[in-house]
């Protein structure tokens, strides 16, 4: 079974898909062996780790190589960020086709004027709502699989209000979309309005210290959210652990030690190498292989 159908087989089966996000392969081993059902490669992340903020100055090329690495260390779906499109109708046509290739499950294209910005910082812009159609039709014509899942996240709340974000969402689900995200509702009220005024599965984005009021998972499972991402969890957590780390080892403490150097490349396949290192020397183990 494809990522796009093990992710289709999620979503039919209407229990919220929870996805922390992934910033590279090592981040998006830990979520697959904690035991989540997806993963969710988050752009902010991805901006991180290339040294940007979350602008919109990565570049599709890099985006999509970057899902692509991830989609092959996990075993689980992946849902991925894809900005704007990088463009017009054309350019979300080409992203479509290069994520799927990849071997990503879903992929969400938002609303805002490129480059855009973080979903919950200020002063954001949007194309129009003809545009915004556009680019979710272009988007769902472009893939070979129906399996393949087209998110349209719309930022209309901060611009317009949550009215216009409904519309939004509403007019790309009757269009092509499988999935609407409406980004950073501010109200406990916006949160719960949503997949009650939305008529098609919701995804939240739990961003905390953000917009959106924090609600546990529980709470939005209870709303009707079919998919909740959790995109800065490991992030900041990294971020965190290393500003301590560094600062014990600036003043000279070590942590203590919590593993050892095979133990670490046990988590990213090492038993499955090891046995190729002499497999190819027989010629009936190479044949099994």
């Amino acid at each position: 079974m494809s990522n796009a159908a093990s992710f289709r087989t999620l979503l039919a089966r209407r229990k919220m898909i929870v996805a922390p996000g992934a910033i590279d392969c090592i981040t998006g081993r830990a979520i697959a062996r904690a035991g989540f059902s997806a993963a969710y490669m988050t752009g902010a992340g991805t901006s991180a780790t290339l040294g940007y903020p979350d602008y919109g100055l990565i570049t599709m090329t890099e985006m999509v190589a970057n899902a692509s690495r991830i989609v092959n260390s996990i075993d689980i779906p992946l849902i991925s960020d894809s900005d704007t499109g990088y463009g017009n109708e054309l350019n979300v046509f080409r992203t479509v086709q290069e994520f799927e290739r990849a071997g990503v499950a879903a992929i969400h294209i938002e609303d805002q004027v490129f480059p855009k910005k973080c979903g919950h910082l200020d002063n954001k812009e949007l194309v129009s709502r003809e545009d915004f159609v556009a680019k979710i039709r272009a988007a769902a014509a472009a893939r070979k699989s129906k399996d393949f899942c087209v998110i349209a996240r719309t930022d209309a709340r901060a611009v317009a209000g949550l009215e216009e974000a409904i519309a939004r969402a509403n007019a790309a689900l009757a269009n092509g979309a499988d999935v609407a995200f409406v980004e950073a509702p501010q109200t406990l009220a916006e949160i719960e309005a949503v997949p009650r005024q939305v008529k098609g599965p919701c995804l939240l984005n739990v961003v905390r210290g953000g917009k959106t009021p924090e609600v546990t998972l529980e709470a939005a499972e209870g709303m009707g959210y079919a998919i909740a991402i959790v995109p800065g969890l490991l992030l900041g957590g990294i971020i965190q652990t290393c500003d301590r780390l560094l600062g014990d080892l600036k003043e000279g403490k070590f942590p203590p030690v919590t593993g050892s150097p095979g133990k670490t490349f046990a988590r990213f396949g090492a038993a499955e190498w090891d046995e190729r290192r002499t497999a190819f020397r027989d010629p009936i183990k190479a044949a099994a292989e």
